[in-house]
């Protein structure tokens, strides 16, 4: 199963699909988000307003990412 990482990608559930996902989420935001509820309905886009940061930045890292774990 492919998942398409978007802006508006849960990250609970990015975490737990996307191995080293996790490292880049606490690297930009960071380790509070794994004690937080919100983790399992908060975008990555809203994670990003709350941590003043673009969220594509954090799309394309994770993209890049997958790509490695793809092993292209």
């Amino acid at each position: 199963m492919t998942i398409e990482i978007t802006k508006d990608s849960i990250i609970g559930n990015v975490i737990k699909e996307i191995p080293g996902a996790k490292q880049v989420i606490e690297k930009y935001f960071g380790n509070g988000c794994f004690t937080c509820p919100g983790i399992n309905i908060e975008s990555i886009a809203f994670g990003a307003t709350m941590h003043n940061l673009d969220p594509e930045k954090l799309v394309s890292e994770i993209r890049k990412l997958m790509e490695n774990n793809n092993g292209t």
